[in-house]
């Protein structure tokens, strides 16, 4: 029998447990599971995780645990990004769970991250000899990483992900105009090294690593009436029309029209709109030709690595 690997991906709003065992293409998934546990929730930029949010936590991480003892994996590795990385109380939560599960969990940097999610998105397939742009939206944090099949030229985290953004930009629904530009200045400002990258390295595609990508894919497939499953597909090429049209109606949307959208998972139903002023700010402003989205991300990358 095969060897069975768990990897846990602790984000700032999902907790992702992947148990696999290596297949004839790189792997066979056993288990996948994804729990809103949003721990960024009411603390993230304050730097603290709240006592609900701490408690959805310690109770999803039990649940793995379960499922792991249940599926005789022999290698486990949990992995903590951006919420975990920033807050207070981050080391209490990994200790709890050491004594509760017995899970250790590894909390890893921005660097070490944008190198797991190269990593995941190369095992995907969908890398060519061209100079590609991933994004990786997290809750938490943003990774861009400049690269092809055979190198990465330049990778960087930034704190400012779509739940960090929706805290600062995002208080009354729909999106006001004012905050919208607020927000687009607020990336101008920050992303300095990125566009400095850019010139250095120009790229024409961008790859969407999992995440609100993969909330597009749906959204598009499903309204031309297509069956769609995502859990069949490893990558998928926008239409650029579609997708800023698309992107567009989520930005003006309203809550209870996200909520009635079966094709917004919970997690997503707000934090989607300031990914989408990202990700449309990205494309605007870096004249991108070329949209990608691959399902595989961190916990591809590091599955890769143990497999390795």
């Amino acid at each position: 029998m095969n060897d069975r690997y768990a990897v846990m991906d602790l984000g700032t709003n999902t907790f992702h447990l992947l148990i696999a065992e290596a297949g004839n293409h790189g792997f066979n998934e056993i288990v996948h599971e994804e729990e809103p546990v949003k721990l960024g929730e009411g603390g993230i930029n304050k730097g603290y995780i709240v006592p609900a949010a701490f408690e959805r936590g310690i109770k999803t991480m039990e649940q793995f645990s379960e499922l792991i003892k249940n599926n005789n994996v022999q290698q486990v590795r949990a992995i903590a990004t951006s919420a975990l990385r920033s807050a207070a109380n981050g080391e209490d939560f990994i200790r709890q769970v050491k004594e509760k599960t017995g899970i250790a969990i590894e909390i890893i940097n921005g660097d070490q991250e944008a190198a797991f999610i190269y990593k995941g998105v190369k095992a995907s397939g969908c890398l060519t000899d061209e100079n590609s742009l991933i994004v990786d939206i997290g809750g938490g944090s943003v990774e861009f990483i400049i690269c092809n099949d055979n190198n990465v030229y330049w990778k960087q985290s930034f704190e400012i992900g779509a739940a960090r953004l929706m805290d600062k930009f995002h208080r009354t629904d729909p999106i006001p105009p004012e905050s919208i530009n607020a927000l687009n200045l607020y990336l101008e400002d920050q992303l300095q090294s990125l566009f400095e990258a850019i010139k250095t390295f120009p790229v024409h595609t961008l790859i969407g690593s999992s995440g609100s990508f993969e909330s597009y894919t749906g959204l598009i497939e499903t309204a031309k009436g297509h069956a769609f499953d995502l859990k069949k597909i490893k990558s998928y090429e926008f239409n650029m029309d579609e997708l800023l049209k698309l992107m567009e109606q989520v930005i003006l949307s309203t809550h209870q029209e996200r909520i009635e959208n079966p094709g917004i998972i919970t997690v997503r139903k707000d934090m989607i709109v300031t990914a989408s002023i990202l990700a449309r700010f990205i494309l605007e402003k870096l004249k991108i030709s070329t949209v990608m989205m691959t399902t595989h991300s961190l916990k591809e990358g590091v599955l890769a690595e143990m497999m390795g």
